[in-house]
């Protein structure tokens, strides 16, 4: 226990330092090695820092980051969100439905919470305003919207989470569907609530005949999910398979249907994908090395003797790891959490009969509240950069949605069958 006492210290300290995160993973576990293993050869430390990152799951992660900016780009968010809008649009605050709706529509071809309140603050924000909704309930709904992005499959999370842990990505992807789903009925019971106490008018009602042709108006839109979801459910493809296939698609209808997307842009996105793919293959590959002297000072182990001897069981110790993955998130990015506390948190979680799926779900989950929760929640500042609003006007709106966050994590974390019980139908 001593050594992750010593991991989390120095962790924090070059944190507040302001250090990098790839140097706030890769210093502690290098320091460990020179330390405590010293006789460890060197060339171990390169192929575990090399050996993290080789791993064909991982391939699904850069495809779909080019992805989720292709449609960005282009005008595949855009018709998802008014196929959303037209259906739910006329209903008493629709346009707050239409960003709940739009921010899972939008998660279910992208998996990138960053790039959902991007994409949907610059499309529904005035709308909102202009609707009547105030300006900080506008602001925290957009940037907390966006979390079901982590859960709605395809979720990079769970990619990377799957790939720590060894769970089934499939089931995972299943499984954040519920939970996805119960994260947007909580957000929508909150737009109801705010439509009704400021006075909200409803929206023009839209005609069958409106509906259809904004579907027929969505088809090559809709066509994106399909691929990924469908492909993957069927078992026609893996996720990774299916990562590819929507890069493929989505160059095709940007490009060539809907004629959005010019040669110059997709150089441009392209680049912005490859930059994003580095900064998370970096930390993947130091976090890989951190966790590769965590499993060999048997910290594991050390924590569940500890839960043990203080009596504490599976309930406790999921109140436990929510607490720590709520106040990491708050201050370091998804996948940097991921990489530092799965690897000592799983095992024990494994060990006291819970389901890694549904360990999966509690852990996305907390990283998905953190990602809005101040100070330092990267959606607040992604909202804050794409709307042009100062973080802290952000920050008084979202406080709603925090505590709606942990209502919703209260609920996952202690129902599993919300989590087990989809994944369990489909793949038995």
């Amino acid at each position: 226990m001593i050594l992750l006492f010593l991991i989390v210290a120095l962790a924090v300290v070059l944190l507040i330092a302001g250090f990098e995160m790839f140097l706030v993973l890769g210093v502690p576990a290098l320091l460990i090695k020179q330390f405590f293993y010293g006789s460890l050869p060197d060339p171990v430390v390169v192929q575990k820092i090399l050996g993290g990152i080789n791993h064909s799951t991982l391939l699904a992660i850069p495809f779909f980051i080019l992805a989720a900016e292709l449609m960005g780009e282009g005008q595949i968010a855009r018709r998802l969100t008014s196929l959303v809008q037209s259906l739910l649009g006329h209903r008493k605050g629709g346009i707050g439905y239409t960003i709940v709706g739009g921010s899972m529509a939008f998660g279910s071809v992208s998996g990138s919470a960053p790039a959902t309140v991007a994409a949907m603050g610059r499309l529904v924000y005035p709308e909102m305003r202009k609707a009547g909704f105030s300006d900080k309930f506008s602001l925290g709904l957009i940037a907390s919207s966006a979390e079901t992005a982590l859960l709605i499959p395809p979720s990079i999370t769970f990619i990377i989470y799957g790939w720590m842990t060894g769970t089934s990505v499939a089931r995972l992807f299943v499984a954040g569907m519920a939970v996805g789903l119960v994260l947007g009925l909580v957000f929508a019971i909150m737009v109801a609530i705010e439509a009704r106490r400021a006075g909200v008018s409803a929206g023009e009602r839209t005609s069958w005949g409106d509906r259809l042709r904004a579907v027929a108006h969505s088809g090559w839109a809709l066509g994106m999910p399909a691929i990924i979801l469908g492909g993957i459910y069927s078992g026609i493809f893996t996720p990774t398979e299916a990562a590819a296939v929507s890069v493929v698609y989505a160059i095709f209808v940007e490009m060539v249907v809907f004629r959005e997307l010019t040669l110059k842009k997709l150089f441009k996105v392209t680049e912005r994908a490859a930059v994003s793919t580095a900064i998370i293959f970096i930390l993947l590959a130091l976090g890989g090395l951190l966790s590769y002297f965590i499993t060999l000072a048997q910290i594991p182990g050390q924590i569940l003797e500890f839960l043990a001897a203080v009596d504490a069981g599976p309930i406790v110790f999921l109140l436990v790891v929510n607490v720590v993955f709520l106040i990491a998130g708050m201050f370091i990015d998804p996948n940097s959490a991921l990489l530092i506390l799965v690897p000592p948190l799983y095992p024990v979680a494994t060990a006291m009969g819970i389901d890694p799926v549904h360990f999966g779900m509690i852990v996305t989950l907390n990283i998905s509240a953190g990602m809005i929760t101040p100070p330092f929640g990267l959606d607040l500042f992604v909202a804050s950069s794409t709307l042009g609003k100062p973080v802290m006007t952000i920050i008084s709106g979202i406080w709603p949605f925090v505590i709606a966050n942990l209502v919703a994590l209260g609920i996952i974390t202690y129902i599993p069958s919300i989590s087990t019980f989809l994944p369990n139908l489909v793949f038995g």
